[in-house]
């Protein structure tokens, strides 16, 4: 186990180390200037600016300033955000994105594995047929679609729940189900089509012939089998929910990670932007990591490569 963590955690940073210098060399391709009013600086001042920042270093210079700051946990300074450290904005931004994320993969796969195994129990059934139609549909519509519909029933026509902004629990819950309509299709998809593969197998046969009750066979047997596929879809999906649906936050006026990533690219904020980046690829190793960690608590006949070392 240990080795293969220690393999692993090094691959993960090779893994980020590239991520960050292909991140850094596509800013240097990016159209336009940091300089948000460069239109209304002077040459002179314009010059200052730059040089404040190292604009003016030759490029492997700047990169190899831009990895030694990674190195000691520096990810720089926003250049359009008042000279505020970029790991201060990110912290600031992920709380907000984080629990949209959260509260949506919780209520996303919870109803997408109960309509998976609905569907997957009373198979061929207006059940199954009523589940899979909802799977398409939330796989097939965007979800900022959702979030428009939402909006238009709950907060205009209904009145009982605001369009937009943040602060209060009331604020989450319309970009909470949208952003949970894609999870629950997903879930319900796999779901479902792992269950009837495993309701089918011999083993279950098997623990029907010596008379094992049909909740025991679905809850023990079936569903802890039919979890394993899920777990590697919801594992990715989960990082992207919880660093921020981009198109949710702009239609909800949510302060999240994902808001502040289209205000930076706007703005050509380089160290917000890469440092956005590198955020969502750390999470989405480590959570890759942890996936391969909970198969074996899942089923315990999967073991890691060598584990037993």
């Amino acid at each position: 186990m240990t080795r293969y963590l220690l393999r692993r955690l090094w691959y993960m940073f090779i893994t980020l180390f590239i991520i960050a210098t292909i991140s850094f060399f596509l800013m240097k391709l990016l159209p336009g200037s940091p300089l948000n009013a460069a239109d209304k600086l002077s040459e002179q001042q314009q010059a200052i600016v730059l040089e404040k920042y190292g604009l003016n270093d030759p490029v492997p210079i700047q990169y190899v300033k831009y990895i030694g700051g990674l190195f000691k946990g520096d990810l720089g300074v926003s250049f359009a955000f008042d000279n505020i450290p970029v790991t201060k904005i990110l912290m600031d931004k992920i709380g907000p994105s984080a629990l949209l994320g959260f509260q949506a993969l919780l209520l996303g796969t919870t109803l997408g594995i109960l309509l998976g195994l609905t569907a997957s129990i009373f198979r061929n059934g207006p059940l199954d047929y009523s589940s899979t139609i909802i799977a398409v549909l939330g796989t097939s519509i965007p979800s900022f679609v959702f979030a428009g519909l939402l909006q238009y029933l709950f907060a205009v026509k209904l009145n009982i729940l605001p369009v937009a902004l943040w602060g209060e629990f009331k604020h989450t819950i319309l970009p909470t189900i949208a952003l949970a309509i894609h999870p629950m299709a997903t879930a319900a998809r796999f779901t479902r089509t792992e269950m009837v593969e495993v309701l089918h197998s011999n083993y279950i046969t098997t623990a029907r012939a010596k008379g094992v009750k049909e909740s025991a066979i679905i809850w023990k047997h079936g569903l802890r089998n039919a979890l394993i596929p899920l777990v590697t879809v919801i594992g990715p999906m989960a990082v992207s929910l919880m660093t921020g649906s981009m198109v949710i936050e702009q239609i909800f006026a949510i302060p999240g990670i994902g808001e502040q990533f289209v205000t930076s690219v706007m703005v050509n904020d380089y160290p917000t932007i890469m440092g956005t980046t590198l955020l969502f690829a750390f999470l989405f190793v480590a959570i890759i990591l942890i996936i391969d960690l909970l198969y074996g608590l899942i089923d315990p006949r999967i073991r890691l490569a060598g584990g037993s070392k």
